[in-house]
């Protein structure tokens, strides 16, 4: 069966992005505030079965394509076991996860095995002090053995997220290309979000960010689906039932993201 879901835009969505968790081992301040920000209860948080059963639910309405995020997934206990399940799915052609890459040594592997397709890892730095600076914990020799551990694994085509940041990076980003010239690596350039509206831009190097052709849901590590990152409506599969949660984001995903009409940025995409 052959089923395609268009949004009002004649979007054609087939993309689900998925958060696993809102834990993360690092504290990067372009991702949130220095004093943190509060976690969800354990019981808040979406089983493995529900998880499945949601993403089982999109792929009869033509979701064929997954991202595994956080916070940092990785942090999530026994996620290979997740991604067996999702790959088990027929219907599912590609997983792809979005992480800091610190616990890739230790997972890499399991991931490969379970069916996971490749890997974006965050670097925006080669200095270690100003790494440390920008992820306020991290150690970047952990997240340089990640990326090793994701290409011997086969995490293919390692991508290399790079979150441009006024008055700080700007002079480590040709370090940075070197660096994935000289390893095989895809680099993307991503312009810092503001914390304050939300409002971020197209990626260098990639289609996300361009809400003219957005073809992603989210799903919330708590059960929401989210039909745009920046637009604030949510829509509970366990109150309102998968299949209706769905159908409510398709609706109501909104042409362009928060503070777009006002300000004309017109690549802020969900």
């Amino acid at each position: 069966m052959n089923l395609h879901m268009y949004d009002r835009f004649n979007r054609h969505i087939n993309y689900l992005r998925i958060s696993v968790t809102d834990r993360c081992n690092f504290r990067c301040e372009y991702c949130m505030p220095a004093e943190g920000l509060p976690l969800k209860k354990h019981e808040d948080i979406l089983s493995f079965d529900e998880i499945t059963d949601i993403v089982k639910a999109g792929v009869k309405l033509g979701i064929r394509k997954l991202r595994i995020t956080g916070g940092e997934p990785l942090v999530r206990k026994d996620l290979p076991e997740l991604i067996s399940m999702l790959s088990a799915i027929p219907e599912i052609d590609d997983i792809g996860m979005t992480t800091n890459g610190v616990l890739l040594p230790r997972y890499a592997k399991a991931l490969k095995a379970a069916g996971l397709k490749r890997v974006n890892i965050s670097l925006d730095t080669m200095n270690p002090e100003k790494f440390k600076k920008i992820t306020r914990i991290g150690e970047l020799d952990d997240v340089l053995r990640g990326i090793d551990a994701a290409t011997e694994a086969g995490l293919l085509p390692v991508k290399i997220n790079f979150v441009r940041i006024p008055g700080e990076n700007e002079v480590d980003e040709q370090e940075v290309r070197e660096f994935c010239q000289k390893n095989g690596l895809k680099l993307r350039f991503i312009r810092q979000m503001d914390l304050r509206t939300g409002e971020f831009y197209a990626v260098d190097g990639g289609l996300g960010g361009i809400c003219t052709i957005c073809n992603r849901l989210r799903l919330t590590a708590d059960g929401f689906i989210v039909p745009c990152l920046h637009s604030g409506q949510r829509y509970s599969t366990r109150e309102l039932g998968i299949e209706e949660a769905y159908n409510q984001a398709l609706e109501n995903k909104p042409e362009k993201g928060v503070g777009t009409e006002s300000h004309d940025f017109s690549n802020i995409g969900g």
